[in-house]
């Protein structure tokens, strides 16, 4: 018996390290003649989109600094003056009309601060109407944001509580839909917050003034600020990235070109200017976005004020992140597409400021980032590391990417000792960030998902209760996993075995000994994989 034993491990160690032989000899038979050259070839693009990169990077930097130097603040820019109380004894008619958006999908635990911050902006209240576009499935839902309504009404507040038969063209289509009632002709701008914007009472008194006194600027874009930034290290990672958005490349594109991408909330638009850029399109899953480009087109300019800030939520599950940032990839990747003949052909805005949205705008921050940040770090990279042919410079390995990373962290100094979670972290968002960008370019698969992320309202009272972030606008799934095993992410614990490989091979065979990258990207590659980041609170 064991003989037998023994006769049988024997055979299974020989059978294996037959397997083995048999892998080695194939990968010997195709090294030099096909993965070496491919694999330069590929280092050699990685480096160019690096130096692209790289350069819009310092670019930005160097700009923001000047603006920063010479307190170039909007209100110098243009003519800014606040509106005058006296003002009021002439009659609330010195006040422009304004339309004030809201639209709402299954928003229970946010509605009431919404419907709330705007019912008590400072305006005048014959001058102001607050428009709830509800286009909520749950009718337990739809009836308590109608009742908060009506409580909004009975106090004096000109508000109007609409709902559609269908949602053709999710947010896009309620927005469209919401300025074709006969009162909106009365109005000469709108203001349009998501269900969990909490603007300050003085948001108006601060952004319709650049309108008042400066008849080209179609768009008034306000900053967000997190509420739940520090619910958990996911969010303190989101908060960094955002930071930067906002700090450098809004400010940037306001400044130099007076352009940038609508945020899509927390914002004002001229209603003409909607007009001529033809209204809301639902062609794309970044309608706000669109919607800026055609308007940049037709020579409107756009204005970014930093110092108006509005409260907000960012996901807190790793679930919703990751559909949020599919959308926030795919949709400005298939709108390049759809758009860069007429960019390119237009006729009413200067040669530099349509090579700016272009190439800066479009092709290096909504493509080129999101590529090479997946593709150079998480695959080119550690496949050199088994290659010793192949050899990757420093250059490009340490000091772009180690400016890069500085200058987009400076926007949060608060968390600047996170900087190496940051970089791991969106090395594996990059990895749903490309696969987004290649679907929204080839415009296959699901280019046109639209998933809404349910707001908690209160991070806090959130985590007290012990309730868990879900999809509200996702069709239900059935899982045949269930408990812990539905929480596992196949994709990225795949990436995590693979880079422990590579870090592994490096650190006994390998020339360059990035293994201590390689590990720490393969840590961060099983932490999502495993469903735990959103759990992960880091120190304050």
């Amino acid at each position: 018996m064991e003989r037998e034993v023994l006769e049988t491990l024997v055979f299974q160690s020989f059978t294996l390290n037959g397997i083995w032989d048999q892998i080695l000899i194939f990968w010997n038979l195709i090294k030099a003649p096909l993965v070496v050259p491919l694999l330069r070839l590929m280092v050699n693009i990685c480096l160019v989109m690096s130096v692209m990169l790289f350069i819009e990077r310092v670019y930005m930097g160097i700009v923001k600094a000047f603006i920063k130097l010479l307190r170039r603040k909007p209100e110098k820019n243009y003519k800014w003056e606040a509106m005058q109380a006296e003002d009021l004894e002439l009659g609330s008619s010195a006040y422009p009309m304004v339309l004030v958006q809201i639209p709402m999908y299954n928003e229970r635990e946010v509605y009431q601060f919404s419907i709330g911050a705007a019912c008590v902006l400072s305006w005048p209240s014959d001058r102001i109407i607050v428009q709830v576009l509800d286009d909520s499935t749950d009718l337990a839902i739809k009836d308590m944001i109608e009742v908060e309504c009506m409580k909004w009404a009975s106090k004096g507040i000109n508000i109007k509580y609409e709902i559609r038969d269908n949602r053709n063209g999710y947010k896009a289509g309620a927005l469209k839909q919401g300025l074709k009632h006969s009162y909106v002709s009365q109005c000469d701008f709108v203001v349009i917050f998501d269900a969990d914007f909490q603007p300050e009472p003085d948001f108006l008194m601060r952004t319709i003034p650049f309108f008042v006194h400066n008849p080209d600027i179609g768009l008034v874009q306000a900053r967000w600020k997190f509420d739940n930034a520090d619910e958990c290290l996911m969010t303190r990672m989101q908060e960094m990235s955002l930071n930067y958005h906002f700090i450098v490349e809004q400010e940037v594109g306001s400044q130099t070109y007076a352009f940038f991408g609508f945020n899509g909330t927390a914002g004002v638009w001229r209603i003409k200017t909607l007009i001529d850029a033809g209204g809301w399109k639902d062609r794309t899953t970044v309608e706000d976005m669109d919607l800026a480009v055609r308007a940049t087109l037709q020579g409107w300019k756009f204005v970014f004020v930093d110092d108006i800030r509005v409260r907000s939520e960012l996901p807190s599950t790793f679930k919703a992140f990751r559909y949020q940032q599919h959308r926030w990839s795919c949709g400005p990747a298939n709108l390049f597409k759809k758009m860069a003949i007429e960019i390119a052909t237009n006729k009413k805005v200067t040669l530099w400021k349509k090579l700016y949205v272009l190439y800066s705008f479009f092709f290096i921050r909504k493509v080129v980032a999101h590529i090479v940040t997946f593709v150079f770090y998480c695959v080119v990279l550690p496949l050199s590391c088994l290659v010793a042919e192949v050899d990757v410079p420093i250059w490009g390995v340490i000091y772009i990417p180690t400016t890069i990373t500085i200058l987009n962290a400076v926007g949060t100094p608060r968390s600047l000792h996170l900087v190496v979670f940051w970089v791991v972290f969106e090395n594996v968002m990059a990895m749903h960030r490309t696969k987004g960008t290649i679907i929204g370019l080839l415009e296959i698969g699901r280019v046109n998902e639209w998933v809404v992320t349910e707001k908690l309202g209160d991070a806090s009272k959130t985590k007290a209760s012990g309730s868990v972030p879900v999809l509200s606008n996702a069709p239900a799934k059935k899982s045949s996993s269930s408990g812990i095993w539905g929480r596992f992410n196949g994709l990225e614990i795949s990436f995590g075995f693979f880079m422990l490989f590579c870090a592994w091979y490096d650190f006994n065979f390998g020339k360059y000994h990035y293994y201590i990258y390689l590990f720490l990207q393969s840590i961060a590659f099983f932490v999502v994989g495993v469903g735990y980041v959103g759990t992960l609170v880091p120190n304050k």
